[in-house]
């Protein structure tokens, strides 16, 4: 099999070479879009594409991205943003996964693993659509743009890492998109109404983020998606002082599924607010007791399963007086994350409490 990378750019210079170095050697054709930009990625572009074209900017992604996929001639085809990379690791996998002898699929699932900070942990995984087989498939949506998957799909377990650089605001775009289709009466299908929600929360529009969470959890859609809309709608709430329902909300997401840590996390943290320390620690409980799992393609947030939950079971049993049990999870959420400043903080308070005079 040969393999393609296609990707759109606009003004990536800080962090395209970044991308495609990160990728060397794997792919047998690089095909790069550019939909307008005034700086340097051009000329960056160059020393690493077989194919490079521009592309007018119409205010729509997927038409950007299906020209990307019509300039390849490979017979699979992979997408990355500029601001993706691939870790050794999941570059040696990849380029192994190509060069072996497995059984072809027609569409491939990745892990994405975005929001990193500084050590390499993840705040945020989920799947995407990213490999697929050239011709079979498009992209639909004007913005948050997917592939429909159809025929024999598979999910491998090589990730891409998104480094969004720190100089890089979150802009209007999207949002101007969305609402711009709305305004013009052109009806958004059930993923374009949930990122269109995400989009108003993401603005501080809680009351419009909220409506619109709600239509949406009225609609057809994803089960993954609706349970994500429990947790904004939920947080729209919060937002509004509105707590009880808030807790509504995010207990409706039981309709679409069994508990996930996110949404135990999030009631373990309004009844904490509220002063009702012991709910809150059958929740955070319930969240440490839950495994990760990504294989619904929902957001899956890992420190939901593990640090989070323990840092606040350390805050729930200090506020009752059990010190002992307190230190107990603050170490076991130092197991997750060791240089965390929470953690460190938290260590050195029990120190003093009980270790201060042994010496």
């Amino acid at each position: 099999m040969t393999l393609a990378l296609c990707m759109i750019v606009k003004n990536e210079e800080e962090v395209l070479a970044r991308c495609l170095e990160s990728v060397k050697g794997i792919f047998d054709q690089i095909v790069i879009v550019d939909t307008g930009s005034n700086d340097k990625t051009a000329e960056i572009a160059a020393k690493y594409a077989d194919i490079f074209s521009p592309f007018v900017w119409d205010e729509d992604f997927s038409a950007a991205r299906n020209y990307s996929f019509s300039l390849a001639s490979a017979d699979y085809l992979m997408w990355l943003d500029a601001d993706d990379v691939l870790l050794p690791d999941d570059a040696a996998a990849l380029l192994q996964w190509k060069n072996g002898d497995d059984p072809p699929a027609d569409l491939y699932f990745l892990p994405y693993r975005a929001d990193c900070d500084e050590n390499g942990n993840s705040s945020l995984v989920y799947l995407r659509e990213r490999i697929v087989r050239r011709g079979m498939f498009v992209w639909e949506g004007a913005v948050h743009e997917a592939i429909s998957p159809h025929g024999n799909t598979r999910t491998l377990n090589i990730a891409v890492t998104h480094k969004k650089p720190p100089s890089r605001p979150s802009g209007e775009r999207n949002l101007r998109i969305l609402t711009g289709q709305v305004a013009r009466g052109v009806p958004l299908d059930a993923r374009g109404a949930f990122y269109f929600a995400r989009e108003l929360f993401d603005h501080g529009l809680y009351e419009s983020a909220a409506a619109a969470f709600r239509a949406f959890l009225e609609r057809d859609g994803r089960f993954p998606d609706k349970i994500s809309a429990c947790r904004g709608l939920a947080a729209c709430y919060r937002f509004q002082g509105k707590s009880d329902h808030a807790v509504t909300a995010l207990t409706e997401s039981f309709r679409f599924g069994p508990p996930r840590a996110e949404i135990c996390c999030d009631l373990g943290s309004i009844f904490l607010e509220r002063g009702e320390t012991e709910k809150a620690i059958g929740w955070y409980s319930l969240a440490l007791a839950l495994p990760p799992d990504v294989s619904d393609g929902g957001f899956s947030y890992p420190d939901c399963n593990g640090f989070l939950p323990c840092i606040w079971l350390c805050v729930c049993f200090d506020r009752l007086g059990d010190k002992k049990k307190a230190e107990y999870y603050n170490e076991l959420a130092g197991s997750y994350r060791p240089h965390d400043p929470t953690y460190l903080h938290n260590k050195q308070y029990f120190q003093t409490i009980f270790h201060e005079g042994e010496s």
